[in-house]
């Protein structure tokens, strides 16, 4: 699978670790978020990320900000993201396996590498389940039509 990552000023500290954790789970990782400290807007970045999922250059995104919540507001207004903010792997594990989530979101102020790599791993790992689960993702992308 392709990953991207996204990040701000925030969340750099956590952009190695994961970039490492999808690499040794196998997968291909690109990077469109800061290198720096500097201040810089989050949404930028999951604008970035995001796009790069919805034009098909890769399969997930990963962002990383200070809480994840900024990234995650950012990345759930834009048609066809479904974006979960998630501090513990059970919640990752069911944003894939009964929401479709294609962007995860972390907050590096709230997380340890550890454990970003375990809620990676786990998001990485987990398929969609589909059916009645796929009814509601359906009604999620009715309402990005309204």
């Amino acid at each position: 699978m392709k990953y991207v990552i996204g990040n701000d000023h925030g969340g750099i500290d956590l952009y190695t670790p994961i970039k490492e954790k999808l690499e040794e789970l196998g997968h291909e990782v690109t990077h469109v978020g800061t290198d720096g400290k500097d201040s810089v807007d989050y949404s930028d970045f999951a604008q970035k990320a995001c796009d790069k999922v919805l034009e098909g250059e890769a399969d997930f995104a990963i962002l990383v900000c200070g809480t994840g919540l900024g990234m995650s507001i950012s990345a759930n207004k834009i048609d066809g993201i479904r974006a979960a903010c998630v501090s513990e792997t059970f919640s990752a594990r069911m944003s894939r396996a009964h929401n479709n989530a294609n962007c995860l979101c972390l907050g590096a102020r709230v997380i340890g590498s550890e454990t970003a790599k375990m809620i990676v791993e786990e998001f990485a790992k987990t398929d969609f389940e589909g059916g009645r689960h796929q009814r509601r993702v359906d009604k999620i992308t009715e309402i990005e039509k309204r």
